[in-house]
């Protein structure tokens, strides 16, 4: 059954937030999961916003924008490469994200007024606080909690020995 084309991705949980420098930090880790499994890993962006970034709830409300457009990753990999930029200026810096990527930053617009998407992301940070996330970077794979924070030494390999025991077992 190993590798067979019918078997459902090993889920991995990324607990995030979209003005965080650890989450920053982390980009290359997501890069280099999603290089080596490709859709035998399916990565869940899950919203942690922090109440110290001020910008951090409209920009996961505007990522799940780009997920309803179909550009969900490559919106978070580019509002993450930009965290800096999105702590000074706010707002208009995920409408920018949003026509570089040649989505439709009117859109984007009308769903942060409109709140549209408040509900998910409500929804993950009460789910987040159940599990004890309390701060980003946060995995969950196969029921485990790796908290990446401000060390996140390590914690690629250990994500990858858990991936790889699990499609191991498929």
């Amino acid at each position: 059954m190993s590798d067979s084309p019918t078997a459902r991705p090993v889920v991995l949980d990324v607990w995030c937030e979209l003005q965080c420098p650890d989450c920053h930090n982390a980009l290359e880790d997501l890069r280099a999961l999603r290089a080596r499994y490709g859709d035998r890993l399916e990565l869940r962006l899950r919203h942690f916003p922090l109440e110290r970034h001020k910008h951090a709830f409209a920009a996961a409300q505007a990522a799940e924008e780009a997920a309803e457009q179909g550009k969900g990753w490559p919106y978070v990999e580019a509002v993450l490469a930009r965290t800096e930029e999105l702590a000074s200026e706010g707002e208009p810096v995920l409408l920018e994200v949003a026509r570089e990527l040649g989505l439709d930053a009117e859109e984007f617009d009308t769903a942060l007024i409109d709140g549209r998407h408040i509900l998910i992301v409500d929804a993950d940070q009460a789910e987040g606080k159940a599990i004890g996330v309390t701060g980003t970077p946060t995995y969950v794979v196969d029921g485990q909690r790796l908290d990446g924070g401000k060390s996140q030494e390590g914690l690629r390999e250990r994500i990858e020995e858990i991936v790889d025991r699990l499609l191991a077992e498929r």
